[in-house]
């Protein structure tokens, strides 16, 4: 094993740690394989209860090279996937990602939980969402009791639930105005995930501000606390949204002086990459050499139908848009219409200025 450390290159890649049986038990990437492999070995008293069993069970080791770290982290995701090692918890089961659902049910819409889309039932459905179910439904409770619609009646039945005298509910079991009160509430909810509307999220952090400003710091910490959950459950349906838009996307990464690396991207999927030497080449004859990569993979015969983006790719998805949305990533989208002749004038130009950019 010290061999096999002190042997690791000082390039990005991927890590297999195996057992005294062979089996593969953790898989972990980093843009410096040497060091990152190294740092488990280290005899340090803050280190994770997790980490010290990894470590003792770890009898074997295998790595990867790739070209980049954003080729380590699609790498590793595969191979989490793949093998489902013990000491992976993310990635290794898409079927247990969690979805937020609002249906009717009592005469009343409510936000709730799912396991799977359950087809045509009228619901309106986001996710998949890949942290615990528990974390999910802890942001949706934190959301509905900080907006004062946790009612906890399975109906209106005309008396005051228990959360309305807690302050949770305001009221809708009652019936009256609080139900149109919470009518409009789900709407923003609504559209505060899809996009369309960010005004609710807007009035929970002037909510927050004003609680912090009056002393009143129970009331911010829990607004506080919602808007935390809040901006994960968001992010991810930004992730969904921009992977289920089917965007053709050219990305160049610079390897060293001579060398780019080419990545062709299409939803969750890298289609192509490739190195590509620019010692000597001008930028007419690599937008060529480009240009004909994109119609290859993103030409009409490569198209496929649109659809939701699925559990088995949201990993894959969350990998590809935060590397594309990183400072010093740069990419380049290829609207459909300009894929219609390989004479295309607009694909020419984009090319030369992204070139000129990287």
């Amino acid at each position: 094993m010290k061999e096999k450390i002190q042997s690791l290159p000082s390039s990005p890649g991927v890590y297999l740690m195996k057992d005294s049986l062979g089996g593969i038990i953790y898989v972990g990437k980093s843009k410096n394989l040497k060091k990152r492999v190294q740092s488990y070995f280290y005899q340090s008293k803050s280190q994770p209860k997790k980490i010290k069993a990894l470590v003792s069970h770890i009898r074997d080791l295998e790595h990867r090279v790739t070209d980049t770290e954003f080729e380590a982290f699609m790498l590793e995701c595969r191979l989490i996937q793949e093998f489902k090692p013990m000491y992976n918890k993310k990635m290794k089961n898409p079927l247990a990602y969690t979805y937020i659902v609002v249906n009717m049910r009592d005469g009343l819409r409510r936000i709730e939980i799912a396991g799977e889309p359950a087809g045509n039932d009228g619901a309106v459905y986001f996710g998949p969402y890949t942290s615990s179910r528990h974390s999910v439904e802890r942001a949706v409770q934190s959301f509905l009791e900080c907006c004062q619609i946790a009612c906890s009646s399975a109906g209106f039945n005309g008396s005051a639930c228990l959360n309305h005298s807690l302050g949770l509910c305001r009221g809708m079991c009652l019936g009256g105005e609080a139900v149109d009160e919470y009518n409009e509430i789900i709407d923003r909810f609504i559209a505060m995930l899809d996009g369309s509307d960010r005004s609710l999220y807007e009035e929970m952090r002037d909510r927050m501000q004003r609680a912090a400003e009056r002393y009143d710091f129970e009331t911010a910490a829990k607004f506080r606390d919602c808007i935390e959950a809040l901006d994960y459950i968001l992010m991810k349906e930004k992730v969904i949204g921009f992977t289920g838009e089917d965007r053709n996307i050219v990305v160049i990464e610079e390897l060293d002086e001579d060398r780019i690396k080419l990545f062709l991207i299409k939803r969750s999927r890298i289609l192509y990459s490739e190195r590509i030497s620019v010692r000597g080449c001008d930028t007419a004859s690599l937008c060529v050499k480009i240009k004909t990569a994109i119609f290859s993979y993103f030409g009409p015969d490569t198209r496929l139908p649109s659809s939701e983006v699925s559990r088995e790719e949201v990993d894959e998805a969350q990998i590809i848009y935060s590397y594309l949305q990183r400072s010093d990533g740069r990419y380049l989208v290829i609207p459909e219409e300009w894929l219609g002749s390989e004479d295309s004038a607009e694909i020419d130009d984009a090319l030369e200025t992204f070139l000129d950019e990287v």
